[in-house]
């Protein structure tokens, strides 16, 4: 088949700036519209995607007797990566009509692309994410590659967003307001293929290149007078509009259910795209689109969207991308590794070693022992052969990876050796000694510990240099974060190789300084204790979890110390105040009662709650805390959880122990359950009202009313400006 190509094709459009979009036209009259952005890796909706779009439209409209339809492909990895954030993230509350401008331009493209008057085919051959779904969704027929990195949909609400380019008004006429919400808008979930063609965001699917450029072309030869479904004369929403009365009878479910799903959180983008929906399916298309974009722009313009852009999308590629690794040592990959202990912990190491095609070694004190490790191990790969994610041949594969043993001698020929044994130092130092004698000469030497100090940690060890922290969080398998510590000796060549088995497993690690309790453990204690404070002064325990939840946090603080068990934050806290670390307080009193009458925490069926046959408060907890619901104002109680984090975070800068701002707003949401919504515990000071200055006002109100622990380090107090940047130019004096 012959091609035309002309100016438009080459690259230059009629303004004489680069197009991004190239125009192929064959001897069938179809014209197919690479999107393909030469200034950039991945295609965007920036502004020369904005004039390149424009222009393609305008000449589509004006040769529209010549053509006989359009498919829509990229020349790129991926379809379309979505929305410029950078444009979006500098966009304050001044650039309201600017941003409504633009959007209102964006979908009035789309609009005129599905209304030409031929049929118009998307040809995904990658990831549509975002804006490259809402550029597909305005498209007649869709048809993806199915391959297994390729994914779609809308996870704008991730990023504080919600589809600003169509796809919230799209989405609820193809598939009907409760699917749209529930399986595309509201979780932002990422479809592969199979599930993106059942829920109806997609039509079919080709097995390559070819097949989806020929699957496009015969649905345009077989609806040469295609339109867009909903704009047919008689379309029905499926499940109807909120008129209807069979919707209009569970409607008013709608927003209780999503507030008691954010357990009373706020989180704006849920509530913008709920409202855009509903509002949106009661007009007529164009003045839903004008809705959906006045809500995208609320959004766009306020803090909430910056501060999680900042933490999800330039923080954690940072971070990702080598951020926090040291930068000499020469990439390595791990082969081999051993992992020394086979419970819950070593098992789930074991597991996401060998995910990542990783041989790996897993030892305990005997063989039976280290084969029940194995055998969770199999439980966790058993549930992905089951829902069919997962062929036998590669479970079998999966599992062969695995060899459990009760012999030092098997870890020959590891590179890497990871301890997951109980939190004893003696026990440590011997099982890391065995390992050093059996690994390969050069292997990394991983501590699991989330408490004991490395540098202690590596003494027991001929190679104190090759020592690192690596501390997993539970379940392994579910959480995305390591925390890599660096001990006094700890080369940078063990830390980059710490670093970079982590990415290779598909983890985010952050770098943090050896100390008490690290970063996390220390932090995360902080605010439990603070939680169970709160309880000392007689906030009621259901308003101290109240409190916590309505703030963003996952659990409330006595819920999550009845899930760690109340002797370990006891110990822990007592050892710090008996090295001067930490004060006395009530807070300790409460814990060390409740250890002494037997209630450690939910392993133990009780602690703050009663958990046999369900969750229900001690009842004996208010003779140990008398409750006064006027104790405690509760926003108060709200901003003393989140500013005790802060608080603490910044102690951990200016002591040396967080070297990046990245590494503690990562570390905090992905870690500990700092609420997503602000962007990490540092982002929190920034995004605070009145920036970082206004912070401090109110660290110092908390620190008059509740205690010197408020009271800021010199860190935050002194100079101008963001607490971002402080900590920039401190690592830069460094």
């Amino acid at each position: 088949m012959s091609t035309s190509t002309d100016s438009t094709s080459t690259g230059s459009t009629s303004t004489g700036t680069t197009s991004t979009i190239r125009w192929e036209q064959g001897d069938d009259g179809v014209v197919v519209l690479v999107l393909d952005d030469p200034s950039a890796s991945a295609n965007t909706m920036n502004a020369a995607y904005v004039r390149s779009m424009g222009e393609t439209v305008a000449r589509l409209e004006a040769e529209k007797d010549s053509i006989t339809g359009v498919v829509l492909t990229s020349a790129k990895k991926t379809f379309f990566a979505g929305g410029n954030l950078d444009d979006l993230f500098r966009a304050t509350r001044d650039d309201r009509a600017q941003v409504l401008a633009m959007v209102t331009e964006v979908k009035s493209q789309l609009r005129r692309l599905e209304t030409l008057g031929k049929p118009v085919v998307a040809a995904i051959g990658g990831t549509a994410l975002g804006g490259g779904l809402e550029i597909a969704l305005a498209c007649h027929h869709r048809v993806l590659l199915d391959a297994p990195k390729v994914k779609v949909g809308l996870p704008e609400v991730t990023l504080g967003l919600l589809p600003g380019g169509g796809g919230v008004v799209r989405t609820t006429r193809l598939l009907g307001l409760t699917t749209a919400l529930m399986e595309v808008l509201l979780q932002g979930q990422q479809h592969r293929p199979e599930k993106a063609l059942k829920l109806g965001l997609v039509d079919e699917l080709a097995s390559d290149a070819d097949d989806l450029l020929a699957k496009a072309k015969a649905f345009i030869a077989a609806n040469p007078e295609s339109t867009q479904r909903f704009d047919v004369k008689g379309w029905k929403v499926p499940g109807g509009t909120p008129s209807s009365p069979s919707l209009a009878q569970i409607l008013p479910s709608f927003p209780a259910n999503l507030k008691k799903q954010l357990k009373g959180a706020d989180y704006p983008a849920p509530h913008h795209i709920m409202c855009a929906a509903v509002e949106g399916l009661q007009v007529d298309l164009d003045t839903a689109l004008l809705i959906e974009g006045r809500w995208f722009v609320d959004l766009v313009t306020g803090q909430n969207s910056k501060n999680m852009i900042q933490a999800f999308w330039y923080d954690l590629n940072s971070i990702n991308g080598g951020g926090s690794r040291p930068q000499g040592p020469a990439p390595a990959t791990t082969t081999k590794a051993g992992v020394l202990g086979a419970g819950m912990m070593g098992a789930g190491i074991a597991h996401a070693l060998a995910k990542a095609g990783v041989e790996v070694v897993l030892k305990d004190v005997s063989f039976e022992a280290a084969q029940k490790g194995k055998d969770h191990v199999a439980s966790l790969v058993g549930k992905q052969l089951s829902r069919g994610r997962m062929t036998q041949e590669a479970h079998d594969a999966f599992l062969a990876r695995v060899t459990p043993t009760g012999d030092a001698a098997d870890l020959a020929g590891c590179d890497l050796v990871i301890e997951a044994v109980f939190e004893d130092p003696a026990l440590k130092h011997r099982v890391l000694s065995e390992a050093e004698a059996a690994a390969l000469p050069d292997a990394v030497i991983a501590s699991n510990t989330s408490t004991l100090p490395i540098t202690s940690l590596a003494e027991g060890v001929s190679r104190p240099d090759a020592v690192v922290g690596m501390h997993f969080f539970s379940p392994v398998d579910k959480m995305p974060l390591v925390e890599l510590i660096v001990g006094e000796r700890t080369s940078d060549e063990a830390l980059a190789k710490a670093y970079d088995v982590v990415r290779q497993i598909g983890k985010t690690p952050i770098v943090v300084r050896d100390s008490r309790g690290f970063f996390t453990s220390r932090v995360f204690g902080t605010m439990v204790m603070e939680g169970v404070r709160l309880l000392s002064e007689g906030l009621p325990p259901m308003s101290v979890e109240r409190a916590a939840e309505q703030a963003g946090f996952p659990a409330g603080p006595l819920t999550l110390l009845d899930e760690v068990t109340l002797t370990l934050p006891l110990k822990i806290s007592e050892a710090a105040v008996a090295a001067g670390e930490q004060q006395q307080s009530p807070a300790l009193d409460v814990l060390r009662s409740l250890v002494d009458q037997g209630r450690t925490g939910k392993s133990a069926g009780k602690g703050f709650f009663d958990w046999e046959g369900g969750k229900r408060v001690w009842p004996g907890l208010a003779d140990i805390a008398t409750p006064d619901p006027d104790a405690v104002p509760f926003r108060d109680a709200q901003e003393r959880l989140l500013f005790s984090m802060a608080v603490e975070t910044a102690r951990c800068v200016e002591e040396g122990v967080l070297r990046t701002v990245e590494d503690a707003n990562i570390g905090s949401v992905m870690g500990i359950g700092f609420p997503p919504p602000y962007g990490g515990v540092l982002q929190y000071v920034d995004g605070y009202p009145g920036g970082r200055a206004g912070f401090v006002a109110r660290a110092d109100e908390l620190a008059e009313q509740y205690g010197d622990r408020f009271r800021v380090p010199a860190l935050l107090r002194d100079g101008t400006g963001t607490l971002r940047d402080a900590i920039a130019s401190l690592a830069l004096a460094a």
